[in-house]
């Protein structure tokens, strides 16, 4: 069996999660999107415009396309990544697609186990579930989400082995859903990716043979030893014979003007995150809202501090950062987010930073 590969019930082999290597890129390049709305733009606009951007990197050759669930946030419009990417399936024909991730204490196993067997028999071959155990959102909201009951990360072992015996469907005899069937029940089950921004779901990951996601994004402190203890908490799988891991990486690329160009850009998500974590999240800033902004020193010490962990330049700087921190992490796959304002940056962007990477030769 070859690294990568997945394996259903039986043992048949299915496609494998690494994929083909576009172009002359040196590892596959992939993208998060979380629907960004910014200010000035409506949720439907938003939207509208992660469509288009799916599409546009089902084009330029991008691996897969995945969307995040979370809530509360007004500078995010995907809080129901399933009827999202049932949307952006339909829009797309070759491209990946899935959750990065769906965060399961939110939700009974059982509706996500229907809700991605329903994603696989419409787009077999297509559909990823990223899985996380947080809850996405504030702490009112979660109990709002989960009626009261804010189980601890301890339970999630116990929801993921449920889950996957709802999509497998084989519970033991005995078990009290052993009776129950998930519909529609599919030969193939979608790849369950466990997603991480701590050792918790990296050890967890490793000791059940899944593939790994890691956040360099928000949490780049972490990544080097997350992805350590997968490695050597992995025990090969009828999922995969070797690890395979996935990091998300902020990056922005502008076609002159270099580091300060893209600085200047990415400073509009920076504000937006500083907001969210002051617990006043906001639609994210214009890049000249977040020029103009008053910080105050430990505002201006968080941006800076985040900025610091993105990906910035010219073209062939971002695929040189790219590059360089891949061989400095071992990841197998980088996942690329930019959750700046303004959509035809965002677009130019990615093109620019695909043709640098080498997705099309």
């Amino acid at each position: 069996m070859t690294a990568g590969a997945t394996h259903d019930q039986g043992g048949q082999e299915r496609a494998d999660i690494r994929g083909t290597v576009r172009g002359t890129a040196p590892a596959p390049l992939s993208i998060l999107d979380l629907a960004t709305v910014g200010a000035g733009v409506t949720p439907g606009e938003a939207l509208a415009a992660t469509t288009e951007l799916a599409r546009t990197a089902e084009r330029l050759g991008y691996h897969r396309f995945w969307v995040a669930e979370h809530h509360g946030m007004p500078g995010v419009a995907s809080s129901t990544p399933a009827v999202l990417i049932a949307h952006l399936a339909a829009q797309t024909s070759t491209l990946r697609l899935g959750s990065g991730g769906v965060m399961l204490p939110n939700h009974a196993p059982l509706a996500i186990a229907e809700q991605f067997g329903l994603l696989e028999a419409l787009h077999p071959g297509r559909i990823d579930l990223g899985l996380g155990r947080a809850p996405g959102t504030d702490p009112a909201t979660a109990r709002a989400l989960r009626r009261g009951s804010l189980e601890d990360g301890e339970e999630f072992p116990r929801q993921l082995a449920e889950l996957t015996h709802f999509l497998d469907g084989d519970f033991p005899d005995g078990h009290p859903y052993a009776r129950l069937t998930a519909v529609p029940h599919n030969a193939h089950r979608p790849p369950i990716w466990l997603l991480g921004s701590s050792g918790f779901s990296a050890r967890l990951a490793g000791q059940l043979g899944l593939p790994f996601a890691f956040a360099h994004h928000f949490s780049a402190a972490n990544t080097v030893p997350a992805l350590e203890l997968y490695r050597s908490s992995f025990r090969p799988s009828e999922v995969l014979s070797e690890p395979y891991s996935l990091i998300g990486v902020s990056a922005v690329a502008v076609p002159e003007g270099g580091v300060e160009a893209a600085r200047f850009l990415a400073r509009s998500a920076a504000l937006g995150m500083m907001r969210v974590r002051q617990g006043r999240p906001s639609p994210i800033p214009t890049p000249e809202e977040a020029a103009a902004y008053p910080y105050n020193p430990a505002e201006a010490e968080f941006v800076e501090g985040w900025l610091a962990n993105v990906v910035l330049g010219e073209p062939t700087q971002v695929a040189d950062g790219l590059e360089e921190l891949r061989k400095r992490t071992g990841a197998d796959e980088l996942m690329v987010t930019s959750h700046f304002h303004g959509l035809e940056h965002r677009l130019l962007s990615y093109e620019l930073i695909a043709r640098a990477y080498g997705l099309l030769g």
